[in-house]
């Protein structure tokens, strides 16, 4: 704190140049923390799911439906406690724009399946009571200021129409991972309306030894093998995971972006200390002659570089967490949880310090080795 003032009136000789650079390294934190939210709500997207679940699909593709009729086959299969399934509603509320998930679900067991579905008493009873009824996320519930007893139109894309739903159901997810906006229908409703057209997108399967879940995954595709819809079965885990690889190699794409945007920041911050440095020489060089030691002298440019990157990346990783809890609502419909997480605006801080260190440690070292006769007659 000593010689804080000194330090402050080096960053204030050229405040616009202090300026654009602190904006420059805000905007690149900004970005790398917007990223790097997207790579941590993929990772845990592929981390969603029991591994007590399978899930048994067509292997044609996901979405070309099963036969009704795989039920019972599923149901009698040893080493299966339970089976449900649902299917992919897609209906349209008002505008495209407001888009969420809708699946028509066998009600009573796919809710006795999915403990995650935390559904007060009562208000479950109201939806197994009523065909037309819908249980609705709480976070899509404070998207559309819906109130429970609401009725809202849908219109139908998979199965055209307007449906008419109304919400009896209100449910709040058991895991952060697990999405509070999605809207669960009733199946037999669907299956009524559609004039029986609804078949199962996919099935649900509790285990009663989740170790047996591979080898049992293989015999339920063996017993489908040479029907009309053959299956893959897989782990809920993996099934969620396989949406995640849909996306492509994202990974690898971010990161090539952060490594880009580092070092074309790094570039201009240890442009920026140059010159800076280049325009204290005598400064520096007096201090020097006054008994100031050679690490002092440096330490004041390796602090100047410090302050400069560190605050424009507190700047950027505020400014991002404030537009992501503002955004995260649409990004959610794709990345249940998502959010800035405290590892990630770590990471950040990490990383505007190294720009610090990396683009004030050259012309530091500089000052350290600066003659100060040499500097003296430079100057005069």
């Amino acid at each position: 704190m000593k010689y804080s003032g000194l330090v402050w009136k080096n960053l204030r000789r050229n405040r616009r140049r202090t300026i654009l650079t602190a904006i420059s390294v805000a905007v690149a934190l900004f970005l790398f923390v917007a990223l790097q939210s997207v790579l941590t709500a993929l990772a845990a997207a592929g981390n969603v799911g029991s591994e007590s679940r399978l899930v048994t699909r067509s292997a044609t593709g996901i979405t070309f439906p099963l036969p009704q009729s795989y039920f019972q086959r599923l149901g009698g299969t040893e080493g299966v406690k339970g089976v449900s399934w649902g299917d992919w509603f897609g209906g349209i509320y008002i505008d495209q724009r407001n888009f969420f998930a809708q699946f028509a679900i066998d009600a009573e067991r796919y809710l006795a399946m999915y403990p995650e579905i935390q559904v007060p008493e009562d208000q479950k009873k109201a939806f197994l009571a009523e065909r037309a009824s819908a249980i609705v996320g709480r976070g899509l519930m404070n998207r559309f200021g819906w109130n429970l007893g609401q009725t809202v139109v849908l219109k139908g894309t998979v199965y055209p129409g307007d449906w008419e739903i109304t919400i009896r159901a209100v449910y709040t997810p058991g895991t952060k991972s697990f999405p509070d906006n999605v809207m669960y229908l009733r199946y037999d409703y669907v299956y009524e309306r559609s004039n029986h057209a609804a078949e199962p997108g996919w099935y649900i399967l509790k285990l009663d030894d989740p170790a047996s879940a591979a080898a049992l995954a293989s015999r339920i595709d063996g017993l489908f093998k040479n029907s009309s819809s053959p299956t893959k079965t897989e782990t809920e885990k993996a099934f969620q995971a396989g949406f995640v690889t849909m996306w492509g190699n994202i990974g690898f794409l971010v990161r090539a972006i952060g490594i880009a945007v580092f070092f074309a920041i790094l570039l201009v911050a240890a442009n920026t200390m140059m010159m800076a440095a280049r325009e204290r020489i005598g400064e520096l060089a007096v201090l020097k002659a006054l008994g100031y030691p050679n690490w002092l002298v440096s330490s004041f440019v390796l602090v100047e570089s410090l302050v400069i990157t560190l605050s424009g990346g507190v700047v950027g990783i505020v400014l991002a967490r404030l537009a992501l809890s503002r955004t995260g609502g649409p990004l959610a419909q794709f990345f249940p949880g998502f959010s800035v997480t405290t590892g990630t605006v770590m990471t950040g801080l990490g990383i505007a310090t190294v720009l610090g260190v990396v683009s004030g440690i050259v012309p530091a070292w500089q000052a350290a080795r600066l003659s100060v006769v040499t500097a003296l007659r430079q100057v005069a």
